[in-house]
């Protein structure tokens, strides 16, 4: 293959870039924090004292050591509940436990008491659709109080409310995914379900409990009174009802039975067979901030960037002549093949149907796709109409929708409109999809969207009734709108992407998701390639 990629020469404004970037990493470490901070240092001393482990350290516990956990969405619920919702309640991810590639579903009880909110639910259910895509055995750490019952509209009658983590759970078990539990503390209502429906499950004596209704139900129903392990404790669970599969007498002991629960599975994951040994890449990712940088409206070349991920900066470009405002070509990362649709501005027809034409090749051959994401969406005007750029759209997201191979995406710059949609945005259900810290993501850019609310306000009224003032006052609030609603904190906050990583993580971040999607049964050939 050829070899891509230049140097980025150290200059004035290469500095001012890389400083302006280095300043939204600090921002994203910052917000980490407040997510790893869980319920904060009281409820967490609360929980030590409880002798509970938290969160993420039961998951370090439960993973081989030496081995990576790719965390989703950590920081969801951010700015939401007065910044009280600390990674909406819940940590998921994807480890390796005894050799198996698992997900693994945590509840963080010093957060709301481990219940689920709307946002809670939603991670849960993205979570299961991630593990049954790639048929990831999911591994519950069960500490959970039910459904928020002061948003019963948001988590309860929906298909995709709690009741649909059930479902899931059901549905995957079914297709011979196993669903395996350990419970270490108090599960209330739904979040008995958790456990109950699991092929296997452990609780910790003392300290775990399972019951439909807790205490407070029970005698407001039945007028009877009986503490939390009288009622559904791991001792009556294990050794008389029957509803639990073990019982151990610490959390250490239930996240090492979980692991041999796990080694005991039979459970073949397929290699991948085509996997190259890994070569870094020629150039070093931490230039990526300096070619990048904060100013959207400033354009840079997504090659540069392809450069600094792909193995050996080693990459074969589809069509380089043509359709020049997206880059095609297919490369390695981490030993794994892929192909790279990335743009380089807005997306003529041309464009459209060269990344079209790419995609059917990658169907053909079994490639998964990797879309890097920086455009503002699909041309328009007079002589793109006339250029048929509504139907060449349309067979980019047809192809992209109806594509067989794994796809996943990084929004390494704007994102609006339907060029999102083209580009395998959320709503086309990318296996994953990441975003940095500069990047934008929303129906339209601040611009464009507050000018065209303002031609329509305007039209709308007439000079006696709003001042010049008012409507430029307006139109500031407006803006501020887009602007709000297109950050990444914003989108990732409401579960809009898998998380924002630092772009210098991208390739590794990269390796562990393609090494997921290629635990699937691989699908190729079948379907002839069309020249679009």
């Amino acid at each position: 293959m050829a070899l891509i990629g230049t140097p980025v020469e150290t200059t004035a404004e290469t500095r001012a870039r890389a400083e302006a970037y280095d300043a939204l990493i600090g921002e994203l470490r910052s917000r980490l924090d407040w997510s790893r901070a869980g319920g904060g240092e009281r409820m967490m001393a609360r929980h030590r004292d409880r002798k509970k482990i938290p969160v993420r350290d039961r998951i370090d516990l439960l993973i081989d050591p030496g081995t990576a956990f790719l965390e989703l969405t950590p920081l969801a619920g951010w700015g939401l509940y007065d910044g009280s919702l600390a990674a909406a309640g819940i940590v998921t991810g994807i480890g390796t436990v005894r050799g198996t590639a698992c997900m693994i579903i945590a509840n963080d009880a010093t957060v709301k008491g481990g219940s689920f909110h709307r946002e809670t639910v939603k991670k849960h259910i993205r979570a299961q659709e991630i593990a049954a895509q790639n048929r990831l055995p999911c591994l519950y750490l069960v500490d959970c109080g039910g459904a928020n019952l002061n948003q019963m509209e948001e988590v309860f009658y929906d298909e995709n409310h709690f009741g649909g983590t059930f479902h899931r759970q059901c549905q995957m078990s079914a297709k011979g995914i196993p669903q395996l539990a350990a419970v270490f503390g108090e599960c209330t209502a739904g979040g008995a379900y958790i456990p109950a429906l699991c092929d296997e499950f452990i609780m910790v004596e003392g300290q775990a409990s399972i019951h439909l209704g807790g205490p407070q139900i029970v005698r407001a129903a039945i007028s009877e009174v009986v503490d939390r392990h009288e009622l559904g404790g791991a001792v009556l669970h294990t050794r008389q009802s029957g509803v639990s599969d073990h019982i151990v007498p610490d959390e250490y002991a239930a996240l090492g039975r979980l692991r041999d629960m796990v080694a005991s599975l039979n459970y073949a994951q397929p290699l991948a067979a085509g996997r190259a040994l890994t070569e870094a890449p020629r150039f070093d990712a931490a230039e990526i901030p300096a070619i990048v940088g904060t100013d959207l409206s400033r354009p840079f070349d997504q090659r540069e960037v392809i450069a600094r991920i792909v193995d050996g900066s080693a990459f074969h470009e589809f069509k380089p002549e043509w359709g020049e405002t997206i880059v095609c070509g297919t490369a390695r990362i981490e030993g794994f093949a892929v192909g790279i649709i990335a743009n380089n501005g807005v997306l003529f027809a041309e464009a459209c149907l060269k990344a079209a034409h790419f995609i059917e090749l990658c169907d053909q051959r079994g490639t998964p796709i990797l879309f890097l994401q920086n455009t503002t969406g699909f041309m328009v005007g007079r002589d793109a109409e006339l250029g048929g750029i509504s139907k060449h759209s349309a067979k980019l997201v047809y192809a992209m929708a109806n594509t067989r191979v794994p796809r996943l995406t990084v929004v390494t710059g704007s994102s609006y409109g339907a060029g999102n949609y083209g580009m395998s945005g959320r709503g086309f259900r990318p296996h994953f999809m990441f975003m940095w810290p500069n990047a934008r993501l929303g129906g339209m850019n601040p611009d464009v969207g507050s000018s065209v609310l303002m031609d329509l306000r305007r039209a709308s009224i007439s000079r006696d009734e709003a001042s010049e003032a008012e409507l430029a006052a307006h139109e500031a609030r407006l803006r501020r709108m887009f602007e709000e609603k297109s950050d990444p904190y914003f989108c990732t906050a409401r579960l809009f992407d898998d998380g924002i990583i630092d772009p210098r993580d991208t390739r590794r971040v990269l390796g562990l998701c393609l090494n997921v999607v290629n635990l699937r049964p691989e699908v190729r050939g079948q379907r002839p390639v069309y020249r679009m």
